[in-house]
């Protein structure tokens, strides 16, 4: 994922990095806070799991036993992103199970476990219950990288009923206290005894409550009816706020699991607490990026523009103003990566914000200019267009390092990412043969969001009257396509290189990146159906989505992370490419693929897939330690049936392009309060028509032109 974080298994300056989150584990989330833990509900200490807030581990072990024993794991019952219910039971010592208990969890600014212990037997029960708690307090990279290391500063205490771990002192105090009513309390575990009769239960509820600055965090489930809680208010709000679908196929559940995800991975500034963005993935990414999140909400538009809104707010409050080579902060640079916990390797020195990314900045500005399509508020748009100027401002100068009209990067600090567009992995750029290419890079992609960055922005002056600024960034887009087409077209292998290396000599490996420069436009239309063969090729689309890179390709890999892999996401916007030039029948192809690769894994898009062929194995595999939830990838469908129903709003030319190409056995597809300027509409599309209901007499309905 273009994260912040290399690869796990990558090989980094000499180093193995360490494997990530394990699929076995699982991940509740609420906001930035996220509980990792064994199918048991416990929480091993020397595993990468946890209850994390901030960016600190805040409880680094929990482990049930009853009468010294942990109980037998059955089945985890998902209940909400941030709640589930853990069933266990403690082994016969007979022919039959007496003792069955339900960990019933739920997560938010701290953590709630209701215990539940049903005696299924004919004889009373008397049983020891004790729980192990401990808090390392490390930070969030520590426990992902497995560096975490026990502290001397951290101390424990105990009372009635409660156990409090803390670090530090005032202001910089940081810690955790658990509690149940009635417990005794012991070092490092709280303890109580269950007499439960035949046929029925006993329950007690253990409260997590951080300790941040010095103070506790109000707990999130403090009251007795968890579904009133602000978790739970939250999620309804955001389900009743976005758009609903109705498919009478295998969509249904892929379409359902994505307006879930990408609300629990809704973050929320402290400071703007009335805003939502959109974070990058569960459990290591609860955190605002920039790529990632502006992506996302391009994604996934067609639940509504609020949390693209408020992304952009969030991004635009942090926009670069100076330069810092420590954190690679430039004047009117989109950040890459923020986070809130002490420990962040891309920004030693607690600032907390990294920006070393090459193309968040102008896809800021892109999705300006789609929310403006998209009918937002014209005093939204308004208010973020300095932001877009000064966007466009780095893209000139800071972005261009050599003055060659192309956007480059190379990292000003050694802990900065080598690669810095979306395939940010160390080993991510190289030549046909495998060589690595040599910074400064120049990647393909990046020069095509600054195409579409220079259009957008002449499409917002052009609809505010200001027709001279529109056609001079008009002219400036018009000169990067021409010298883009130049430099970067390889006539003899008939695609464009993925990158100017460091000598501006093309690197001229086949990628998916291509894909991306059809999705802005910057391909001339005379060789774009070239590109669209070469990426419909065996050697790219693997049958679930496009490979990253070639099969053909020195350093091809179907298990790496981006050297052969198929991300849904960059299949998406690959097929967006494809549907924009004329190329029908193959966007339908590569959609086809990815949301069939959906309904494989329950809905749920993994991050990436292996990039093993179709005809190899009947189903994808997924790639080992990926994230899950993932956000683009969770957006990718939406982006599909929003491509596949033809729709393009123009709301300020009071018009909305709708030109479907639903395939044939995908059934009748409607999208209910689909947001389009100030109305909530209702689209249904089939095989045969499309149909946009719910807006005013004077916005036209149109179709497109291909």
């Amino acid at each position: 994922m273009s994260q912040g974080h290399r690869q796990p298994g990558a090989v980094v300056d000499g180093k193995v990095e360490p494997a990530g989150h394990s699929p076995e584990a699982v991940t509740l989330i609420e906001g930035s806070a996220f509980c990792v833990s064994g199918r048991s509900g416990d929480i091993e200490p020397t595993a990468t799991q946890g209850l994390f807030l901030h960016d600190t581990r805040v409880l680094s072990q929990w482990r049930l036993e009853l009468d010294g024993a942990r109980p037998e794991p059955l089945t985890v019952v998902s209940v909400e992103p941030y709640a589930a219910v853990f069933l266990s039971r403690v082994p016969p010592s007979g022919p039959a199970t007496q003792l069955f208990v339900e960990r019933r969890r739920f997560v938010g600014q701290g953590m709630r476990e209701d215990v539940v212990l049903r005696n299924l037997g004919a004889t009373p029960v008397k049983v020891a219950v004790r729980l192990a708690v401990g808090a390392d307090l490390a930070g969030l990279f520590e426990v992902k990288d497995r560096r975490a290391e026990p502290r001397r500063e951290v101390s424990g205490t105990f009372g009635d009923g409660f156990v409090a771990i803390g670090s530090g002192s005032g202001d910089a105090r940081r810690g955790v206290r658990v509690s149940a009513q009635g417990a005794t309390a012991e070092p490092g575990a709280l303890a109580l005894l269950a007499t439960i009769a035949p046929r029925s239960q006993w329950r007690t509820s253990f409260t997590v409550t951080p300790v941040v600055g010095g103070k506790e965090v109000p707990g999130s489930f403090s009251g007795d009816d968890p579904h009133r809680s602000q978790p739970a208010l939250r999620m309804r709000g955001w389900c009743g706020a976005i758009s609903t679908f109705e498919t009478d196929d295998g969509l249904q559940r892929t379409l359902d699991r994505s307006r879930e995800d990408l609300g629990a991975l809704r973050i929320v500034d402290p400071d703007h607490v009335d805003e939502v963005a959109v974070a990058a993935g569960a459990p290591w990414f609860m955190a605002l990026f920039g790529r990632d999140s502006l992506l996302t909400s391009y994604l996934s538009l067609v639940l509504g523009p609020r949390h693209a809104l408020g992304t952009l707010r969030a991004l635009a409050r942090r926009q670069g103003s100076r330069v810092d080579p420590s954190t690679e902060e430039e004047p009117g640079r989109i950040l890459h990566e923020a986070r809130r916990g002490v420990d962040f390797p891309l920004a030693p020195g607690g600032s907390g914000v990294y920006y070393g990314t090459a193309d968040a900045t102008p896809l800021f500005v892109v999705l300006l200019a789609e929310l403006a399509r998209w009918g937002v508020a014209a005093d939204d748009v308004s208010a973020l267009l300095p932001h877009a100027d000064r966007a466009l401002q780095w893209v000139e100068t800071y972005g261009d390092r050599d003055g060659d009209g192309f956007v480059e990067y190379e990292r000003m600090t050694p802990n900065g990412l080598v690669n810095q567009g979306w395939k940010d992995s160390y080993d991510a750029i190289s030549f046909a043969d495998g060589r690595l290419a040599r910074p400064p890079l120049a990647l393909c992609e990046v020069q095509g969001y600054a195409y579409a960055a220079y259009r957008a922005r002449a499409e917002l002056a052009e609809a505010a009257g200001d027709t001279a600024t529109a056609r001079h960034l008009a002219t400036k887009a018009d000169r990067l396509k021409a010298a883009f087409n130049d430099r970067f077209w390889l006539a003899d292998e008939g695609w464009f290189a993925v990158s100017l290396d460091a000598d501006k000599r093309p690197v001229d490996s086949l990628t998916s990146n291509i894909g991306h420069c059809l999705w802005s436009g910057i391909v001339d239309e005379s060789v774009a159906p070239q590109v669209a063969e070469r990426l419909m090729s065996p050697e790219m689309f693997s049958g679930w989505g496009v490979r990253t890179l070639a099969t053909s390709m020195g350093a091809y890999n179907p298990m790496s992370y981006h050297n052969g892999s198929v991300w849904p996401h960059d299949s998406a916007l690959v097929a967006t490419g494809l549907m924009r030039y004329g190329f029908v029948e193959s966007a339908q192809q590569v959609a086809a693929g990815v949301l069939d690769a959906a309904e494989c894994f329950e809905g749920r898009l993994p991050e990436l897939l292996c990039g093993f062929d179709r005809s190899q194995y009947p189903t994808p595999i997924a790639y080992p330690t990926t994230c899950s939830p993932q956000a683009w990838a969770s957006a990718a469908p939406l982006q599909l049936i929003r491509i596949l129903a033809g729709l393009e709003p123009a709301m300020p030319r009071r018009l909305v392009e709708l030109t479907p190409a639903w395939p044939r056995g995908r059934g009748v597809l409607t999208i209910d309060g689909l947001v389009l300027g100030a109305h909530r509409t209702t689209l249904s599309v089939d095989a045969n028509s499309a149909r946009l209901s719910g807006l005013p007499d004077d916005i036209e309905v149109v179709p497109a032109s291909r």
